[in-house]
């Protein structure tokens, strides 16, 4: 199991960066990789991924959820084994650090060979910057919000 920590911080408030990664159907808008991610209930997300070559599909459940805190999640079933956590962290009324925990196993030869060389982590910190650009190209304005404790 390789694990990846990441952290950037983000002009919107917590409520709004918060709100922002809750709507996991707009992932594909700034994570390179995912070609497509269905909510389909409050705590279950399907996705499908195409990184370097590679397709995957696989569920995800969301095993915590705090408003303006934290969302952990899990895979289960499926090809991709990870599990994660995102924190929300206020800086002030108009900064938010956001920081990336990310558990997985990198299946077969050249999954384990780009995990070594670096590729998640370089993956994890352009995904982290373009949700920046995303959300602070909206005037720090989510495009949606689910508020749910989980």
């Amino acid at each position: 199991m390789s694990q990846v920590e990441e952290s950037i911080e983000v002009k919107a408030p917590v409520r709004a960066v918060y709100n922002q990664w809750t709507q996991f159907e707009d992932f594909p808008r700034f994570m390179d990789g995912v070609e497509r991610i269905e909510q389909r209930t409050e705590t279950l997300t399907h996705w499908k991924t195409k990184i370097a070559g590679v397709e995957r599909e696989f569920d995800a459940e969301i095993t915590e959820q705090i408003p303006d805190e934290r969302v952990a999640w899990t895979s289960i079933g499926g090809e991709a084994r990870q599990a994660g956590v995102v924190t929300f962290h206020r800086i002030d009324d108009t900064t938010t650090k956001v920081m990336l925990q990310l558990d997985h196993d990198p299946e077969g030869l050249a999954e384990a060979v780009g995990d070594k060389l670096g590729f998640v982590k370089r993956q994890a910190t352009g995904d982290l910057k373009r949700f920046k650009e995303f959300i602070e190209s909206r005037g720090g304005t989510e495009t949606g919000a689910w508020r749910g404790n989980v």
